[in-house]
């Protein structure tokens, strides 16, 4: 398992607000729908307790360089 640094993590929720996935299905939690996401006391949007990757490649591309 990856564990993410706090700078990284800050990185991801920065980007999580310009995901528009990720948007609708927080707009559906403040609308009190039943949805899989949740939003920590952090603000990181996770499903099921990962941590939710915006679309954003260059993202993508570091969390795999780290992975391996």
């Amino acid at each position: 398992m990856l564990r993410l640094t706090n700078d990284f993590l800050e990185e991801v929720v920065e980007k999580q607000k310009t995901d528009t996935r990720l948007m609708k299905l927080k707009a559906l939690i403040e609308q009190g729908k039943k949805v899989d996401i949740e939003v920590d006391g952090n603000g990181v949007t996770r499903c099921r307790g990962r941590v939710c990757v915006p679309n954003v490649p260059e993202l993508k591309r570091m969390i795999l360089e780290e992975g391996h």
